[in-house]
């Protein structure tokens, strides 16, 4: 098995994923208020535009051409999974970006060995960039980033329905129900990376969602991680890149496990 990459090598692959999301983020405030080509629907709520493919289609000639040995998995476009691999969200948060709301991400990430260990996750139409490499901290715009220290009763967390699976959402609403009662206020955004890059930047405490792709969440999940969070599936494990995902500060991340135990005991 190949070993991860050293810490030069860190440095240098967090470099090609920030000029990766670039590539794809130039490519959404191009067409940010167009009126939508090549709109689909692959399912309830769920939209792809040209937008979305031409995003990845940049992002992912890139990255062929800067690392040709590793493969890429991108939402649109499909791929292929390795023990070292690119993931590409080229467009979170589809449905804001056709309503006009500026509330969208791109995120890439390198996953080696099932984890994240490189990720960069933008906010093209908020002037946002993030970036992380494991054991090398979450940063943004030269700044450290910290999640946040505030006590559960204080807890802003933001949250998002599983609109792709509605036959989950009675799961959800008892986690839901009890959340909303014991911290201060919650947030639907409808971007997961950006979720996560606030989590990991200290403006929310938490998060947690059902039934995610890998590419929602990867380079995101390193941020809160690096940024000193805790990020887990539902039961506490560290299977979340198959979906369903917590994340927050060390204390929001355990009150949330309780509140999904008590809700969910299963």
């Amino acid at each position: 098995m190949r070993e991860g990459p050293n810490p030069a090598e860190l440095r240098a692959l967090r470099e090609v994923a920030e000029r990766a999301v670039e590539l794809g983020a130039w490519v959404v405030r191009a067409r940010f208020g167009e009126t939508p080509r090549g709109r689909l629907l692959k399912g309830a709520g769920d939209h792809v535009t040209a937008a979305d493919h031409e995003s990845e289609d940049a992002i992912r000639a890139f990255l062929e051409r800067e690392t040709p040995d590793v493969p890429v998995l991108g939402e649109e476009s499909g791929g292929r999974a390795a023990e070292r691999y690119w993931l590409v969200d080229p467009l979170d948060g589809t449905t804001n970006f056709l309503l006009g709301l500026p509330a969208v991400g791109v995120s890439v990430a390198l996953v080696a060995g099932g984890r994240p260990v490189v990720g960069a996750v933008a906010g093209p139409l908020l002037g946002l960039s993030f970036s992380a490499a494991r054991g090398q901290g979450a940063w943004s715009e030269g700044r450290r980033l910290e999640v946040s220290d505030r006590p559960v009763e204080a807890a802003v967390v933001a949250v998002a329905f599983p609109f792709r699976r509605k036959e989950l959402f009675p799961r959800y609403r008892a986690v839901f129900d009890r959340l909303f009662g014991e911290v201060e206020d919650v947030r639907r955004v409808g971007a997961a990376s950006l979720d996560l890059a606030w989590v990991a930047a200290g403006v929310f405490d938490g998060f947690l969602e059902l039934s995610l792709g890998p590419w929602d969440v990867a380079a995101g999940a390193l941020l809160v991680e690096e940024a000193g969070g805790v990020v887990s599936d539902w039961r506490g494990g560290p299977g979340y890149l198959e979906g369903d995902i917590v994340a927050g500060s060390q204390a929001v991340h355990e009150a949330l496990l309780r509140l999904i135990r008590e809700a969910d005991p299963a």
